[in-house]
């Protein structure tokens, strides 16, 4: 067995080993557009379309893992986002806004993945809870700044409220209490990797939900 194993703490080798996928994900040319400013906020409102369809999965399968030894710790309601999601959409989209949105392919596959884990594996669970939550409490918040200055959003205001924890007082003391809960998650070696595999194809699904919004919105030759 390798030595370093033993030694490495689980939430770094999950950061270390999807390292890569993360990147590509988060310089697809659909984000470096929109964040770039060269989008209309009609694209950051179907990127935030999205992100319901997803968040939705995974929230509505949280309540049954409550009590689960290994998702169980994860599930905490301050990071809930779909009620935000669905604030901002109303904000940007009119009231009915519902009566309209559509997953891409790509997100219902990735929604249709989530849902399947929460069901039936909850370590898999964890791994696209990590991809997520992660990330919106870390470069989520780059999300919100551009977008305010972008499109005239209020500060922490609607149209941004999905990167706003107005539960979490302390982001970065949060962060830290989050990696601890992923170092003494209740999996053995081989089961942590599955669940590292699975953080790597979380990632990829979410590539290719950016591909499939960069076909949608073409920058204009």
């Amino acid at each position: 067995m390798d030595a370093t194993a033993t030694v490495t703490p689980f939430s770094t080798l999950i950061r270390v080993a999807s390292h890569e996928q993360h990147t590509e994900a988060e310089t697809s040319s659909f984000m470096s557009d929109l964040m770039g400013g060269q989008l209309g906020v009609d694209a950051y409102a179907r990127y935030t379309e999205q992100l319901w369809f997803v968040y939705r999965a995974l929230e509505e399968g949280a309540e049954a893992l409550r009590d689960d030894p290994v998702a169980g710790p994860f599930i905490q309601p301050e990071l809930f986002r779909t009620a935000e999601l669905e604030r901002d959409l109303a904000h940007m989209r009119g009231a009915d806004w519902q009566t309209t949105a559509s997953p891409l392919p790509a997100t219902e596959a990735y929604a249709a993945r989530v849902a399947e884990c929460a069901r039936s594996w909850p370590a898999g669970y964890v791994a696209h809870h990590y991809t997520r939550y992660l990330g919106d409490l870390s470069g989520g918040q780059i999300i919100r700044d551009r977008a305010e200055k972008t499109w005239g959003f209020a500060r922490k205001g609607d149209g941004v409220r999905f990167y706003v924890f107005e539960g979490i007082a302390n982001p970065a003391a949060f962060k830290r209490g989050y990696r601890e809960l992923l170092d003494a998650v209740n999996a053995d070696d081989l089961e942590k990797q599955r669940i590292v595999d699975e953080c790597k194809r979380a990632f990829d699904f979410n590539g290719a939900v950016f591909r499939e919004l960069g076909a949608e919105f073409p920058l204009s030759a």
